[in-house]
């Protein structure tokens, strides 16, 4: 919302959580940040002229009812950015591969939505948008600064059984000496599904 704001836009910012929505306002005073949800957003109908749920919908439980909503407050010729990972498809080089691919998979089964950007183009379609484009970018990281993401990530298929506490140890082990080394690989690619309101 800020950077946007530089920019020159009028944006405003959604979250349900009142906690971020208050750590917003501290930070930027003068933007404009509401308390709402993805499924009832505070807009009357054809109010806006763009729309950005940046990592949003992984976490929604009815997309397809999101992007309804985004069609309610969008304008004729408003636009939809979605931004999103595909828990999927992270790449981790690991000594290991099975067992860095049962870490990748136990974490995206974490997540409510974890493949639904494979799904985004066909939603946006059924919904009614046009011009509907999708494009990736990938970040990598070969920092150390990414190990307590792996960390967590070792965890957290730990916590659901899909590893033992001795696999994660040593496969969290095997990455803090490639981050130490030099040697670490994570790419992380992010898909932009954009559509417009006819």
């Amino acid at each position: 919302v800020a950077e946007m704001g530089e920019r020159g836009a009028r944006a405003v910012g959604v979250d349900p959580d009142e906690r971020m929505i208050s750590l917003a306002r501290e930070r930027w005073p003068r933007a404009d940040f509401r308390v709402a949800d993805a499924y009832g957003l505070p807009f009357v109908d054809g109010a806006l002229r763009g729309y950005r749920a940046d990592k949003v919908y992984h976490v929604l439980d009815d997309p397809a009812r999101a992007i309804t909503e985004a069609w309610r407050v969008l304008g004729p010729g408003g636009r939809i950015v979605l931004v999103g990972q595909d828990w999927d498809t992270f790449a981790i080089d690991a000594d290991d591969a099975a067992l860095t691919r049962t870490i990748v998979q136990a974490r995206a089964d974490m997540v409510t939505a974890p493949r639904i950007v494979r799904r985004l183009r066909q939603l946006l379609l059924d919904a009614g948008f046009a011009d509907v484009t999708v494009e990736a970018r990938t970040a990598v990281s070969t920092d150390a600064a990414i190990v307590p993401v792996l960390a967590d990530m070792a965890g957290k298929a730990q916590s659901v059984g899909a590893i033992s506490e001795a696999e994660a140890d040593a496969w969290v082990a095997e990455q803090r000496e490639r981050g130490r080394s030099g040697r670490l690989f994570f790419a992380l690619p992010m898909f932009v599904t954009a559509a417009t309101r006819p």
